[in-house]
C-alpha cells in the first residue's frame, strides 16, 4: 500500500507545528515534528559535552543515537533511549544551537532515513523546515508557511511564557534570533530553508490556525479526486 506524504516547511514562528497536528488530525494521519528530532540529538550533544564540532565524537554519538515518539496522557513524548526529552528539547540552551546542528551534513545524512523509513508506515504529515526539497522531493503535497518576523516573535514570546513561566523572556532578543536563525537557514550551504517550487505558500500572519487548516484541507481533497 502507498502512504500519503504532507510536506509543511517554513520557519521558526509559522505555526508549522499546530497547524501540522491539526491537519494530520483532521485527515486521520500521524504527525512527525523534525525539528523535534533535530533538536533531540542537539539536546544529546549538550548533555553528553561534546563539540558538534568534533566530527570523530559526533559520529559515535550518531552511531547510537534512538529517537522513538511514545503516547502517554493523550500527547506526544519524545524519548531519546529511555529519556524523556519533551520538555527538555525546548529549553533556550538547545535553541542556540540546533540551527548550527541540523546544518551539518552527518546530522542529516544519518537522520534522513529515520524520517524516510517513518513515511512507509503510515500516512503523515510531515513539519520542518527543507522537507518539501530534500527529504520528500516527491512527496504528494507541499505547504510552505510564512509570517512576519515580529509576528512570529510575539508567537514564540508567549509559548515560551506558557511553557516556562518560572523563566524571563525577551521579546527584543527572541525578535533577533528570530532574524538570524531565518538569515542562517536560508543562505546555508547544505538544505537550506526555501520553498519547493511545487509548494503552496500560505502567510499565516493575519489569519487564523483553523483559517490555515481548512485552506490545506480543501487543497488536500481537491487533489485527491483528481
Amino acid at each position: 500500500m502507498i502512504m500519503t506524504t504532507i510536506t509543511i516547511d517554513g520557519p521558526a514562528g509559522t505555526g508549522k507545528s499546530t497547524v501540522a497536528k491539526r491537519l494530520a488530525d483532521a485527515l486521520g494521519f500521524t504527525y512527525f515534528d523534525t525539528g523535534a528530532l533535530y533538536r533531540a540529538i542537539s539536546w544529546q550533544v549538550l548533555t553528553t559535552g561534546i563539540s558538534h564540532q568534533d566530527k570523530e565524537a559526533l559520529a559515535a554519538l550518531l552511531k547510537d543515537f534512538t529517537f522513538e515518539i511514545r503516547m502517554a496522557d493523550g500527547s506526544k513524548h519524545y524519548f531519546v533511549g529511555a529519556t524523556d526529552v519533551t520538555k527538555a528539547i525546548r529549553t533556550k540552551e538547545v535553541t542556540a544551537i540546533v540551527s548550527e546542528v541540523s546544518a551539518l551534513e552527518e546530522v542529516r545524512e544519518a537522520l534522513k532515513p529515520m524520517q524516510v523509513n517513518f513515511s512507509k508506515e503510515t500516512d503523515v504529515v510531515f513539519e520542518g523546515r527543507d522537507l518539501g526539497t530534500i527529504v520528500f522531493p516527491n512527496a504528494h503535497l507541499k505547504f510552505f508557511l510564512t509570517a512576519r518576523a515580529e509576528v512570529r516573535a510575539e508567537r514564540r514570546f508567549k509559548e515560551l511564557q506558557e511553557k516556562f513561566p518560572d523563566q524571563s523572556f525577551s521579546y527584543e532578543t527572541i525578535l533577533s534570533e528570530i532574524k538570524n536563525r531565518d538569515a542562517f537557514d536560508s543562505s546555508r550551504e547544505l538544505a537550506p530553508l526555501k520553498q519547493a517550487e511545487d509548494a503552496i505558500l500560505v502567510d499565516t500572519s493575519d489569519i487564523t490556525i483553523e483559517e490555515v487548516v481548512e485552506q490545506m484541507e480543501t487543497e488536500f481533497h481537491k487533489r485527491a479526486k483528481k
